[in-house]
């Protein structure tokens, strides 16, 4: 037997953790659990300012118990009652059986959704969303009303503070949720109409004859994703709008001129953002029968460039890949259904099979867009490498991305950290110079621009993709061949607060517009709002002198204000008076990077960028960025502001 005594380390006399005991294993109690891994429930907390922050997640587990009640026959209307910092939702459905209501509330994988004939096909099956809300608020109020009875529960935090136990009522029936999130997890939360508004309505839309009431106004959808598809539509399509339906299945498809595609998926009711087995058998299904169709041999990306389409279908027992039921990682219809793959592919090689055969002039206008799509292609496919080769070679060479290190396309990690992810788009040297110097070097980087981008608008996409500019920012963000690769979670066009700012704001928002409309749809797209004006109390700048002065904190304080209006400016020039010292910042190189420290910190102002249906594309970049016309002259003309700068030192 060998001697191992002197190559073996020396080990300590008393080894690290000796004292680890029976005391060290806690037993959690349920609404500990949840509060203390939110996560693990309700993917990120946010304040609201995102359409998946955890304050709507819980607003979505409520109401998806009330549409499961809607999908097995129960109650025609919802009522949604919600104010910055809290949410009631009312349904008129069956109602939680009465001797139940503490257990559905309380009690973890406790639920009627285990039982497929209960709810046959519903959203919420783990037992567990529900109890998330209660667990995650600081006020959580559940009644239900059955046959002339009721029973409410109270709870603070995840414990029960009353039982009002059962009591007569005159009531119709159905359940009654009231909840306040906890503003110690959800810091400086308020929940947004805008998104309430495309929540609710995407619940209309899957479920057509259901009423629901926000805050009082009525939704509702009688066509489905027919009128979903035709609600986010920001382009004319270019031939009507497909729309079959079927047991369990509903599907809408067009093309438009925009490039790229763009698709909205569902799992009973669910708006699984991130696709899943459903979306990719969908696209797969709907390309494979178009190119039969056609009796040529197209590439299916060429048959999906511009496409614009919808899926939702119903299953059972759906499993999703988190909680926030997000991604489909079903195979199969149910227990004894066909796979999904099987079950979309046969719908959709029959009835859009079908479809194209009766709609003739329908289908010539979509082979005729798949033609020009495979000769843009082919343009393309000599300048591509080329192009990308060209970028890569310059992003290292002239530094003009300095990166983060976390992103949001990282597989592991903690997901409000991946989601703080974000790129700064600068112009010149000295913007960036300013941002990089005090960025969060683990969740902010910035890609500075060499001069004024191209103006792309009616450009062909051969002689766009060449330009060196664009090539090194696609680089950057990572979008060459899906924005589902992106690596920053918000992109910030961060620009000075003048002329040439704007105008180069416009020329990127309108490159954006034009080649990856999904980056602003998904809400990834962002302007940063620095102040237009310091405004500073001399007297005391006299005192404290210069130098102190410009270390001062970029929070407004009792003597220094930081403006982003006039209306700002003007309310702090009249607290100061004649003491009043303004500064205007035309420029972001002209404010120091402890100034800017605060702008781009935990205070940063960003205004994101949206579209609705009602922007209309396509007039509003031919009428700001097509040729001069007279229009146009007369409308800048017509809305001219003189600046005043008289009393600006």
């Amino acid at each position: 037997m060998t001697d191992n005594s002197e190559i073996l380390p020396e080990l300590p006399d008393t080894p690290q953790g000796a004292d680890y005991t029976g005391d060290d294993i806690k037993t959690l109690v349920w609404y500990e659990h949840i509060r203390l891994r939110p996560g693990m429930y309700i993917g990120k907390l946010g304040d609201g300012s995102q359409s998946d922050d955890g304050i709507y997640v819980l607003a979505k587990e409520v109401i998806d118990n009330a549409i499961d009640e809607y999908m097995m026959g129960f109650g025609k209307q919802i009522a949604v009652d919600v104010d910055e910092r809290s949410v009631s939702v009312r349904d008129y459905g069956r109602g939680i059986p009465l001797d139940k209501v503490a257990d559905v509330s309380s009690k973890m994988n406790t639920g009627a959704k285990y039982d497929s004939k209960a709810f046959k096909k519903s959203v919420g099956l783990n037992g567990v969303g529900i109890k998330a809300v209660n667990a995650l608020s600081t006020d959580f109020y559940i009644k239900s009303v059955r046959d002339g009875m009721q029973h409410a529960i109270e709870f603070k935090e995840g414990k029960m503070v009353k039982d009002f136990g059962i009591e007569p009522t005159d009531e119709p029936n159905g359940t009654l949720v009231r909840f306040t999130p906890d503003s110690t997890l959800f810091r400086e939360y308020r929940y947004r109409e805008e998104y309430l508004i495309q929540l609710v309505k995407n619940y209309t839309f899957l479920n057509t004859g259901l009423s629901i009431y926000l805050n009082g106004k009525k939704y509702y959808s009688r066509y489905g994703l027919l009128d979903l598809l035709k609600e986010n539509l920001t382009t004319e399509p270019l031939y009507p709008i497909i729309h079959l339906k079927g047991d369990d299945i509903e599907a809408v498809i067009t093309h438009t001129r925009q490039f790229g595609e763009e698709y909205y998926s569902f799992v009973n009711g669910q708006h699984t953002s991130q696709g899943g087995t459903h979306l990719t058998a969908f696209r797969e299904a709907v390309s494979r029968t178009i190119k039969e169709f056609s009796g040529k041999n197209f590439e299916y990306s060429d048959i999906r460039s511009g496409m614009v389409a919808a899926i939702s279908i119903k299953v059972e027992e759906p499993m999703f890949e988190s909680q926030t039921k997000t991604k489909l990682g079903s195979r199969d219809m149910g227990p004894e259904g066909p796979t999904v793959a099987k079950f979309i592919g046969d719908f959709i090689k029959k009835e859009l099979d079908n479809y194209l055969h009766i709609n003739r002039d329908t289908a010539d206008i979509l082979i005729k867009k798949v033609q020009e799509n495979e000769r843009e292609r082919k343009a393309m496919a000599g300048v591509t490498k080329i192009v990308r080769e060209k970028a890569k070679k310059a992003a290292i060479n002239n530094k003009k991305l300095l990166d983060c290190r976390v992103h949001l396309s990282d597989t592991r990690g903690n997901e409000d950290r991946k989601n703080a992810s974000s790129i700064f788009i600068t112009e010149g040297d000295s913007a960036a110079g300013s941002i990089t110097k005090i960025r969060d070097v683990e969740t902010q980087a910035v890609f500075s621009l060499r001069g004024k981008p191209l103006n792309t608008y009616g450009m062909p996409l051969v002689d766009v993709y060449k330009n060196d500019e664009f090539a090194l920012l696609r680089a950057a963000l990572n979008i060459e061949d899906s924005i589902d690769d992106l690596r920053y979670n918000k992109v910030i066009i961060a620009t000075d607060a003048d002329v040439d700012g704007m105008h180069i704001r416009l020329l990127l928002l309108t490159y954006f517009l034009q080649f990856f409309p999904e980056l602003i749809k998904k809400g990834h797209v962002y302007v940063l709002q620095t102040p237009l004006f310091r405004v500073r109390n001399k007297a005391t700048t006299r005192r404290t002198g210069t130098k102190n002065a410009k270390k001062s904190s970029s929070k407004p304080t009792d003597d220094t204000h930081y403006c982003y209006n006039d209306e700002e400016r003007a309310a702090a020039i009249a607290k100061f008076g004649a003491n009043a010292e303004i500064t205007r910042f035309k420029g972001l190189g002209e404010i120091s990077p402890e100034e800017f420290r605060g702008f781009i910190g935990p205070d940063i102002r960003l205004d994101r960028v949206t579209l609705r249906k009602e922007d209309a594309v396509d007039e509003l970049l031919e009428f700001y960025m097509g040729k001069n016309t007279s229009e146009r002259q007369n409308f800048i003309i017509d809305n001219l502001v003189v600046e005043d700068d008289s009393e600006i030192s």
